[in-house]
């Protein structure tokens, strides 16, 4: 079964950093593109940032020149440095695969106070 577990959720202060990381089990990991997602309340999720199995990455503009994805492929993990947060970071965020159906995380709850 595919899992994909998030860690490192929590509450931080505006302008400080924060580093998110999803562990991937039951599937061999390098092959595919993975990503991270966020919804706050109320709003759609939306795309973070994305990284392929060539380490291609792309951003969401409000998170471009402040976050990070990277992958370790040989621990079957994505990262998300996140840098000079906001308020508006917060939401849940989730970790993504798509082989032939997607897959997500549980989701893990990252706020931001103002």
């Amino acid at each position: 079964q595919v899992q994909l577990v998030e860690s490192g959720g929590g509450l931080v202060q505006p302008g400080e950093s924060l580093r998110l990381s999803c562990a991937a089990s039951g599937i061999i990991f390098s092959i595919y593109a993975v990503g991270w997602y966020r919804q706050a309340p109320g709003k759609q999720r939306e795309l973070v940032a994305r990284i392929t199995d060539g380490g291609r990455t792309e951003y969401a503009d409000s998170v471009k020149g402040r976050f990070t994805i990277s992958r370790d492929n040989a621990k079957n993990t994505v990262s998300l440095q996140m840098n000079s947060l906001k308020p508006g970071d917060t939401a849940v965020y989730y970790c993504h695969l798509r082989h032939g159906v997607n897959y997500w995380g549980q989701g893990t709850q990252f706020t931001v106070s103002s």
